[in-house]
């Protein structure tokens, strides 16, 4: 009855019903963010692990930090597991958080932020310092109705902070978020990666506006450029003088790494705090997080979004060509249901299909919606690749989630990677009618290992 009252009253009660509820907390709690230095992340992905870098590099340096992600949320050093199903959750959640870290002595909040929780005036009454923008491509078309949309509900976090912006300039939408004013604006780029912005024009643009825009750049190591040798241990990039070796895999992660710098910077941290920080992170949970090393490698990564899907394949494809010339790369997906994004769905399988020697379609979130229809739209797409290229990739369906990893691990072969995406760190599968599944794809890979004590 709530969700048929709220589908069918106008927009402007919706808005401020959300409105005053985020009104009503603030009130409650005591305006807690005017007692912090509260920093805002925001983009489609990479968001989580940038939470997290920062937190890292804060802490680091001395700064008792609260964090809240997809991932997890940390006050003062003491982690809970986000079991919630949202990033970005309510008003009174975030309230009552910022209210915990500031009875806890803490001085800094780092916030993940969704452009959902924008539109529904989550982040109203919170003083963000810094907002980070870490990259922008279609995702929750449906919900915002059209990308420019999305793209506006992002913006509205650099409206809010006044302080200090913090801007992916190697991202195509970097000139829509230059045009808020800030008293300090970072970009940061990869020079020869995949830069899209001219630099010299966004700074003269800026200095014209009496504003001056600070870039950070890193130079990607060597090995990033195909030295077998280091594929495997993570990343290697420099800025300035100052070399780092990320224990995380993926040149996207250089990409979280300078927004997270970038920041730190804009706090008075120097950049051995940050390279110390950086270089002790050993992983973050269900992002790019290898969960068996032998006899196969099995990665499990949130990917759910066709750029962060490519970034994902493309990693793992390289590496595994610079280790061995005959393995394989067996890739697990879905798709979410509830009506999200169904455009994208096959398009993850052609991804799928284009980069994996073995498909594998499961259920990943069905919700409401029909799991085999997802499945098959999913299927539809790799498909299409394995038809126009027969000797691409052979395409499995196997709609329960433990079958489908189970049969991964059996088709393996030493030498060879799977990959598992679409849920991450997620402690459940979430069905029709509000049921949900415990689940954590990671234990279930090493229960499913245990159960053969081989593979295949």
């Amino acid at each position: 009855m709530l969700n048929l009252a709220r589908r069918l009253a106008p927009k402007f009660l919706i808005d401020w019903y959300h409105f005053c509820l985020a009104l009503v907390a603030a009130l409650i709690y005591g305006f807690p963010s005017r007692k912090l230095v509260v920093i805002g992340v925001t983009g489609t992905n990479g968001k989580s692990t940038t939470v997290e870098m920062i937190s890292r590099i804060l802490e680091q340096e001395g700064k008792k930090t609260a964090s809240l992600s997809s991932v997890r949320f940390r006050v003062a050093g003491k982690d809970q597991r986000n079991t919630l199903k949202m990033t970005m959750p309510g008003r009174f959640f975030l309230q009552r958080f910022l209210c915990q870290a500031v009875k806890q002595g803490c001085t800094h909040a780092v916030l993940e932020i969704t452009s959902e929780g924008i539109l529904q005036h989550r982040h109203r009454f919170i003083n963000f310092h810094t907002a980070v923008f870490t990259n922008l491509s279609p995702e929750h078309i449906e919900r915002h109705g059209s990308f420019e949309k999305y793209r506006e509900a992002k913006g509205r976090l650099f409206q809010a902070a006044k302080e200090v912006h913090v801007i992916n300039l190697d991202d195509e939408h970097a000139e829509y978020f230059l045009q808020f004013s800030a008293q300090t604006i970072f970009g940061y780029r990869i020079p020869g990666l995949r830069s899209r912005t001219s630099i010299a024009r966004l700074d003269s643009a800026r200095q014209a506006g009496e504003e001056v825009l600070r870039i950070v750049e890193a130079t990607l190591s060597a090995d990033e450029r195909g030295l077998p040798e280091r594929q495997a241990s993570g990343v290697r990039f420099s800025v300035g003088d100052t070399e780092f070796h990320l224990n995380l895999l993926g040149t996207f992660n250089v990409s979280n790494a300078l927004a997270a710098i970038c920041t730190a910077l804009s706090q008075g941290v120097n950049m051995q705090t940050c390279k110390k920080a950086l270089e002790s992170i050993e992983k973050v949970p269900g992002r790019m997080e290898q969960v068996a090393t032998e006899p196969v490698e099995v990665i499990v990564d949130y990917a759910f979004t066709p750029d962060a899907l490519e970034k994902v394949y493309k990693t793992l494809r390289q590496r595994l060509q610079a280790k061995t010339s005959n393995g394989k790369l067996i890739c697990v997906l879905g798709a979410a249901g509830g009506g999200r994004d169904a455009w994208k769905r096959p398009i993850l399988g052609k991804l799928a299909g284009t980069y994996c020697d073995v498909v594998i379609v499961t259920n990943e979130d069905p919700y409401d919606e029909d799991p085999q229809k997802i499945i098959d739209e999913v299927i539809a797409g790799a498909e299409y690749i394995s038809q126009q290229y027969p000797h691409k990739s052979a395409v499995l369906k196997i709609p329960d989630r433990r079958e489908a990893i189970a049969a991964a691990l059996q088709r393996a072969e030493v030498g060879d990677t799977i990959v598992i995406t679409g849920k991450g760190s997620e402690d459940s599968i979430a069905w029709a009618k509000g049921k949900k599944t415990p689940w954590d794809d990671r234990e279930v890979v090493k229960e499913e290992l245990d159960k053969t004590g081989h593979i295949g």
